[in-house]
């Protein structure tokens, strides 16, 4: 039978519709958005430019991210639990167990993705206390100096526990952290990317942004980078949204808030592009040529870490004014990765709180769990790529298992429950695309994701569950977690599902 905890937490509510939507703009705001999407922009664009990438990533916010928030606001507004109590109300107690795999993938990505917000608050200390190294090489020293010190694992720690002291006191916490959190970050954004664009030479990266090389979107990868990185960007799929609608009001509506969520969260992407590809063509141009700045952009070592946190510094120490963006840089992106770092704690404790634990012992556990499953992250290049690798891939099954507890639970009658006359009408199109386009979306690109992995393109070791970036090493991982939830499946419904329906 349902535990009372998860009961009280049901009855939690966001107080407004805009505490509502700063916490899920927190969700979507995050590293994906200043510390991930200029790379993989520059990662996959052509000699002419980037434009056809971000066409490519704007269809996937269409296509995909977007029916994908709608449905997890939709699911979480009507279940009032957490992703596997939702899946085991609405979609059905057999398939409890996809649930717990989405929620698992989250929860996976969470373990590491404490180490990356660790990282954005010593570079925003350092910045603030020491000043900025002069030289790329110095960056690189001191970069190697901190990976070789105790200080990525103390602030792993001590970034975990900030995101337990917030989402310890519940939805009224989150919401209240968020609303310092998310303007404070968005402000610091705008005011970076002012600085960013009034520089001499910051044109050139501009444009190259937003010019398209049609010739890339030939590429199988190019398409694939660009659903992933979208639904890094908004969360969409993740099963965070989810959860935080479990905590809506009736009256905000669902169509209108996921349209917002979407679109906000792609300009605060684009923003963050149109600031790092202006510094770096204005800073490295007159000294590199496009080429040799491009391969500056891509090159971001094991862990995504070459340009943000090696070379950014370098290059503000080289701008006018360099030394105070450069913490209001870091700055933004330690607020955006604690804010979604929050959601994710959220998404666990949840779970553990509707299987029946008191919510303090919940929010403590999963904080510990998480810290400890960090650690090798926080220690290991080899290690943080292959979770970063595995789980981020694994998105694509997450929103797929996501489209699947739509069509369970019937597209067009979960449409017609979340209508109101405030909100915009959801048009049917909506139910057909949650039953084919998006499972047709998650099949053929995790068929050309699993041809590419076998391919050179990844590894030629791709049957070696032990390489990093191997096939093998996803589908093993992935297939432990899915077993495990399947054997738990019946347990974990008997502890969510009361055995009275009435």
């Amino acid at each position: 039978m349902a535990s009372p905890t998860a009961d009280a937490s049901s009855s939690a509510r966001f107080t407004s519709r805009w505490g509502l939507i700063l916490s899920v703009l927190g969700i979507a705001v995050g590293t994906g958005n200043i510390w991930r999407f200029p790379r993989i922009a520059a990662s996959n664009a052509g000699d002419g430019g980037a434009g056809a990438f971000l066409v490519a990533w704007l269809v996937f916010l269409l296509v995909w991210s977007i029916p994908l928030i709608i449905a997890e606001y939709a699911l979480g507004q009507r279940g009032r639990m957490g992703v596997v109590g939702t899946f085991a109300k609405l979609a059905g107690p057999k398939v409890a167990w996809l649930g717990a795999f989405v929620a698992f993938v989250a929860a996976a990505i969470m373990c590491y993705y404490s180490v990356v917000a660790g990282w954005c608050a010593y570079f925003m200390a350092t910045s603030l206390a020491s000043g900025l190294p002069v030289t790329s090489e110095s960056s690189l020293a001191a970069w190697q100096a901190f990976q070789a010190s105790p200080w990525p694992i103390v602030l792993h720690a001590a970034m975990m526990g900030l995101g337990v002291l917030a989402v310890r006191g519940g939805v009224g916490t989150i919401e209240k952290a968020n609303k310092i959190l998310v303007p404070t970050l968005l402000a610091i954004v705008v005011v970076a990317v002012v600085r960013a664009v009034t520089l001499p030479g910051a044109g050139a990266g501009i444009a190259y942004l937003f010019t398209p090389d049609w010739g890339t979107l030939a590429a199988p990868s190019t398409w694939l980078e660009a659903l992933t990185q979208n639904a890094w960007d908004t969360g969409a799929g993740w099963g965070l949204i989810l959860t935080y609608a479990a905590y809506m009001r009736k009256e905000d509506g669902v169509v209108r808030n996921a349209v917002l969520t979407g679109v906000g969260n792609n300009v605060v992407s684009l923003l963050a592009g149109i600031m790092i590809f202006g510094i770096a063509f204005a800073v490295l141009g007159p000294q590199m040529s496009q080429p040799e700045v491009l391969d500056v952009m891509r090159t971001s070592g094991e862990r995504g870490t070459g340009l943000t946190f090696i070379w950014m510094p370098a290059l503000f120490a080289e701008m006018p004014l360099g030394a105070p963006l450069a913490v209001l840089f870091f700055l933004a992106l330690t607020f955006a990765a604690l804010s979604s770092l929050i959601s994710m704690i959220e998404l666990s404790t949840r779970v553990v709180v509707d299987l029946g634990a008191p919510r303090t012992k919940a929010v403590v556990g999963v904080g510990v769990v998480a810290f400890l499953v960090g650690v090798p992250s926080a220690l290991s290049d080899r290690f943080f790529g292959n979770q970063d690798f595995v789980w981020g891939v694994a998105l694509m099954l997450s929103g797929a298992f996501i489209a699947y507890a739509v069509i369970r639970y019937g597209a067009d009658r979960l449409r017609e429950e979340i209508a109101t006359e405030t909100d915009w009408a959801l048009p049917r199109l909506w139910s057909a695309w949650m039953k084919v386009a998006i499972p047709f979306q998650a099949v053929v690109l995790l068929g050309w994701w699993l041809y590419l992995a076998t391919t050179t393109d990844f590894t030629s070791r791709w049957w070696d569950p032990l390489e990093p970036y191997s096939a093998m090493s996803c589908l093993v991982q992935w297939g432990l977690a899915l077993g495990a939830f399947f054997a738990l499946n019946s347990w974990m419904v008997r502890r969510l599902v009361p055995s009275d329906p009435s």
